[in-house]
This record gives C-alpha cells, structure tokens and sequence, in this order.
C-alpha cells in the first residue's frame, strides 16, 4: 500500500505541474497577443499624426519652400512612423534588456553567406508574384462588376505625387533602401518574431508576416507585402539571423525605388532625353524578367519548404486555437480598426476632418 502511493504521488504531481505549465504558457501568449495589438494601435495613431502633420505643412507653401519641406518629411516621418513607435514596442518586450551586449549575436552574418543570399530569387518573386496576381484579381474583378473602378483602386497600387526636387528624391530613396530595412526588420522579425516564437516558429512568421503587410497602409501592398514578410521570417528562421533579412528587404526595395528614380528623372527632362527613356524600357523589362525567374525559383523550391519543419515547443493548444487567441484580443482588434482606416484611405480619418 505504501509502494502504491509513492509511486502515485509523483504522477499526480506531474500532471498538476503540466497543468500549471500549460496555464503559464497561456497566460503569456495572451500577453504577447496585448502588447503586440498595444504597439501596432500605437504604429497607426503615430501614422495618423504624421499625416496630419505633413497636411498642415503642405498648406504652408507660402511660407516654406519646397527644399524645406523635402528635407521636413523625412524627419517627420522617420520621428512619428518608425522611431517613436519602434521605442515603444521595445519598451513593451524588454528588449533593451533582453538585446543589451546581443545585438553582434542578433546580426551575424549566416555561415552560408551565399547560400543565404541566394533566396533572394524566390523571395523575390514570392512576393511580386503575389503583386502581379493581385493586379490580375483587380482587374477581373472591376470587369466581372461591370467596370467598377472601385475595386481597381483599392487593389491597385497608389497614386503617389512625386516631387522633382532631388532633395525629395534622395531622402525618398534613402527611407526606402536604409531606413525602412533597418527599422521594420528588427522591429518586425527581431522583437515581435521573438516574442511569438515561444509559441511556434510558425506562428510567429505568420503573425509577424501580417503585421508586417498591415504596417504599409494600403491593400495593395498588403497582400505582396506580407507574402515577402512571410519569405524574409523563413530565411530568418534558417539562418538565425537579421543581417541577411535586412539585406534582402534592402535589395527588393532598391529595385522598386529604381522606378521611382527613372519617373522623376523623366519628369524632370521632360521625356526629352531618348537614352533616358530606353533605359527605363530595359530597367521594366529585366524587372519582369526578374519577376519571372523568381517565381520559377520559388515554385521549384515549394518541395523542399514542405518537407522545412518548425520548432513548436507549445504543443498543448492547436495553431487554430493560437490565432483565434490572436485575433480576438482587445488591442489587435482595435489595432485592425486603424489598420481598415488605413487600407480604406484614411475614411476614419477623413469623417474625423469632417466633422
């Protein structure tokens, strides 16, 4: 009788402490599921003050010249959409603490450099591949609808108003090659990635892929966004580092901030300058054709990504379970509540102006 309960107590003992294991674990995603919700509804108000910002400006053309002002949006814009809430989100996860002498460790370079590097084909055209198909659905949609030029709007990438001052130009592609890599990627793939890998490694390339599409304002970019979000988290993953992925997201911006360049250099010269305009030809076609090759390279890769297993050392609640949790907290509700603002156009925005 004696032997039967030394040999029952430790059992019951071990299921009381996976149960409270389990609890603890849960609690924390939960957790992770506020203050992830907490630092994008923070993203988007600082989004929604930049704007304002920058639209009280523009009705100060008298006073400010257009030089100043070139040189004022960057400032405004890297201050309220990156700093600012970055600081905050590290706020949030500890990450000065948890970073504090790592930051060497977090950005080494992958023993396999090359191997590393040569994802970027396939994640390349993941991503523009999603773009391009994006693009089609828009437009069967506005001709299934009967020429609703609603819809290609909204699926359509955004008119944006260049400014032919080369000062504007410069700090444009200058957010788009250096700052928007370093900021997004330690932000998206270094703090929120690690705070959800806890709980899966698949997990937390998913989430961390669709708050990476959020963060772009429109849904245009959501959709190919978060397919190369979801391409950077994996190289992530198998390399164990952010300086490859910061690199990649560097090179795929580069090569979109080369048609930005090439129209405001045509607007400047007045399409006047024919070599101009043929390198712009050939700079379009080897973009398709890098578009092309990339969707090859990813397609001949699915295979090998099939057979990629994650580490999920949190097996207890299913991954529908997970993102359920996910979605219904509080902060990430309200934080798609400001992203549909966005994705709308700024309507939130707009009926508060109304008003």
């Amino acid at each position: 009788m004696e032997n039967f309960e030394n040999t029952e107590q430790p059992e019951q003992n071990n299921g009381q402490d996976n149960e409270h294991d389990r609890a603890v674990k849960l609690h924390g995603y939960k957790v992770v599921c506020l203050k992830l919700g907490a630092s994008m509804w923070v993203y988007f108000i600082c989004r929604l003050l930049a704007g304002w910002i920058l639209h009280q400006l523009t009705g100060l053309s008298d006073t400010i010249s257009e030089s100043m002002y070139s040189l004022i949006y960057p400032v405004v814009s890297i201050t309220l959409v990156y700093i600012i809430p970055l600081l905050f989100t590290a706020f949030l996860f500890s990450s000065f603490t948890n970073y504090s002498g790592n930051f060497k460790e977090l950005y080494r370079k992958p023993k396999r450099l090359a191997r590393a590097m040569g994802t970027f084909p396939a994640t390349f055209g993941f991503g523009y591949g999603v773009a391009l198909l994006t693009l089609l659905i828009a437009f069967l949609l506005s001709r299934f609808l009967g020429g609703n030029t609603y819809i290609e709007d909204l699926l359509t990438p955004a008119s944006v108003e260049l400014s032919t001052n080369i000062i504007s130009v410069i700090a444009i592609f200058f957010m788009m090659v250096v700052v928007a890599p370093l900021f997004e990627e330690f932000w998206v793939r270094g703090i929120m990635y690690d705070a959800l890998k806890p709980y899966g490694t698949g997990m937390a390339i998913i989430i961390s892929s669709i708050l990476f599409g959020l963060m772009h304002g429109n849904l245009y970019m959501l959709f190919y966004t978060t397919a190369f979000g979801f391409a950077l988290g994996y190289v992530r993953y198998a390399t164990g580092s952010l300086f490859i992925v910061t690199i990649l997201h560097a090179i795929v911006n580069a090569i979109g901030a080369g048609t930005l360049i090439f129209t405001v250099l045509m607007e400047i010269t007045n399409e006047e300058v024919r070599l101009l305009n043929t390198f712009y030809i050939i700079y379009l076609l080897a973009f398709l054709v890098l578009i092309v090759i990339g969707i090859v390279v990813f397609i001949s890769k699915i295979p090998k990504i099939r057979k990629y297993t994650f580490e999920n050392p949190w097996t207890d609640i299913g991954p529908w379970k997970k993102t359920a949790l996910f979605f219904i907290s509080l902060p990430v509700i309200l934080m798609f509540v400001l992203a549909f603002n966005e994705l709308s156009g700024g309507l939130i925005w707009k009926l508060i102006i109304r008003q």
